[in-house]
């Protein structure tokens, strides 16, 4: 049973969930991946206590994850990308497998062309070097926006998390545009409430968009299915 650590923001979790949902082969209800979702949006804000000036979210997390334990989960995801700079810290307190959202994004950029990736999300996610790292070791380039162009993407995901999602949308936009003129042959949306403004935008940017909350939706779908048990049919009497 998939358990979700969420409510980072509550949006992004139900984003999250339809995703699980929509990539699941199913013919009936019973093919679909049972789920358990602690929406805990009273964890304190990620962003402000890697600044030092908010309360450390990780005794949050620790309790929502304490409570997907005790509902049964057998594998866990955050559909938040800053929340993973806890990562580590979260996956020594349980034996249940979590899974990081930056792998299961660079596992699927492997099969897409060119070797430099724009990076869209939160300034804790790039000064953390959340997807730096992991893409260096995969052979690839990251570039994230300038100060002023960061500050933009700061102001759009605030305000998806307020609703507003048609001016996120056209900052958004911008911002990902401008990293494809700067050589980006991917850019990823490193923030669950990127892929909620940028939901509508096609032609070809929509093919260079990379959806960082989908990529972990079909991760763990395969961990799901790996240890779900095989039926052996029944014998004829």
């Amino acid at each position: 049973m998939l358990g979700v650590l969420g409510g980072m923001g509550p949006m992004a979790t139900v984003d999250f969930m339809a995703k699980v949902v929509r990539n699941t082969p199913a013919a009936c209800d019973q093919d679909h991946i049972p789920m358990v979702v602690c929406s805990a949006a009273n964890i304190p804000d990620r962003n402000a206590a890697l600044r030092g000036q908010g309360a450390d979210p990780l005794p949050a997390m620790r309790d929502a994850l304490r409570r997907l334990e005790a509902a049964g989960a057998t594998c866990i995801a955050i559909p938040c990308n800053t929340a993973h700079l806890w990562h580590c810290a979260l996956q020594s307190e349980t034996p249940i497998l979590i899974l990081h959202i930056v792998d299961a994004v660079t596992s699927e950029l492997t099969s897409r062309q060119g070797d430099c990736v724009g990076v869209l999300g939160t300034t804790s996610t790039i000064e953390g070097h959340l997807y730096q790292e992991r893409l260096s070791q995969k052979g690839l380039f990251s570039r994230a926006p300038d100060a002023g162009g960061q500050a933009e993407v700061m102001r759009a995901i605030r305000l998806v998390k307020a609703g507003q999602l048609a001016q996120a949308t056209e900052i958004l936009r911008a911002q990902a545009e401008a990293l494809v003129a700067a050589g980006c042959s991917d850019v990823v949306m490193a923030c669950t409430e990127i892929p909620v403004a940028l939901a509508t935008v096609e032609g070809e940017l929509r093919t260079k968009l990379v959806d960082a909350t989908e990529a972990l939706a079909r991760a763990c779908i395969r961990a799901c299915k790996a240890e779900a048990p095989v039926s052996t049919p029944a014998l004829a009497a």
